[in-house]
């Protein structure tokens, strides 16, 4: 039988099948041995083959059918292996808040890098306008300025005034869409406006600290009435990248990637190179200090030391 993987709780993986069943699946012992350095071999999104065990209420899953795209991160604990949040993904809602909590543009920029890497479309969704103040409203101006120049669509949100919702769910009609960005920037609350019938358990955000308080324990996958899935993620609080060498990370940054031809030397990392487009690009304001700065972040954590990620 042949299925999607919706939930993923560690050891059991619910799959559903093309005519709407679920199954419990386990996976064999084997999948922990062929080397996939990854905490979870199977994640939510991947097309599965399972046989169904003697009760037939469960299963074993037997193969991972080829992925077309997956979003990964470092692992809390193990910092060799990755875990893998989602897979075969139309496209990422990455949530922005400018504050309550606040999202810094290294987070979002090192979300953007890992997702042009595995090919993964991004939108921004900044959340929350219904509360701005007016310094709030004219750093949203500047960041999508930034984001808009670069090719990222961003549009404005409430998840609960419902502004513009009626453009994201025209936007996620018949794909597999997956929200992510930090606790308490309103994945549950935006997917309860997306999806009214699912009433996902939400969080507040922590005045002290301006944090998200942890409502979502795993990923899972929700089917929409008016066509399409959402793909529901845990919070994080940093995201850090993987397997990016120094020579390739200027490639998932768009505006480094259009221009660096022009610099004098091929293997030009854009830091103390002499006749570096970029760097003038940077000092002519063509390029956003930020996204450099994201940039020189990323090149510093080459051996991922420069921030672990965790779960909140």
């Amino acid at each position: 039988m042949e299925g999607i993987v919706t939930k993923s709780t560690g050891s059991w993986y619910s799959v559903r099948t093309e005519k709407g069943t679920q199954y419990d699946c386990r996976i064999p012992g084997r999948f922990r041995m062929k080397g996939i350095k990854s905490t979870n071999p199977v994640a939510v999104g991947d097309k599965v083959s399972f046989n169904l065990e003697q009760d037939k209420k469960t299963g074993v899953i037997q193969e991972i059918h080829d992925r077309k795209n997956y979003i990964v991160r470092k692992s809390v604990n193990l910092s060799k292996q990755t875990h893998i949040i989602a897979s075969n993904i139309d496209i990422a809602f990455l949530l922005v808040t400018i504050d309550n909590p606040p999202t810094s543009t290294g987070f979002i920029d090192r979300f953007l890098a890992t997702a042009e890497a595995y090919s993964i479309p991004v939108i921004l969704l900044f959340n929350k306008v219904d509360i701005y103040t007016e310094e709030d409203r004219l750093l949203n101006q500047e960041l999508t300025a930034v984001y808009t120049e670069i090719g990222y669509q961003c549009i404005d949100v409430s998840a609960t005034t419902g502004h513009n919702i009626e453009l994201v769910k025209a936007i996620m009609k018949d794909k597999v869409s997956m929200f992510s960005g930090h606790s308490g920037v309103g994945k549950s609350t935006m997917i309860n406006a997306v999806e009214e019938g699912l009433n996902l358990k939400t969080g507040e955000v922590s005045k002290q600290h301006k944090q998200g308080i942890h409502t979502t324990t795993f990923a899972e996958m929700f089917t929409l009435t008016f066509g399409g899935y959402i793909i529901d993620t845990p919070g994080i609080k940093g995201f850090g990248v993987v397997a990016f060498s120094k020579e390739e990370i200027g490639d998932y940054f768009p505006e480094i990637f259009k221009i660096k031809g022009g610099c004098k030397f091929n293997n030009c990392i854009h830091m103390n190179e002499p006749h570096c487009v970029v760097k003038d690009a940077v000092a002519t304001d063509v390029i956003a200090i930020s996204r450099y700065t994201s940039y020189l972040q990323l090149l510093d954590d080459e051996e991922q030391h420069y921030r672990v990620d965790i779960y909140n």
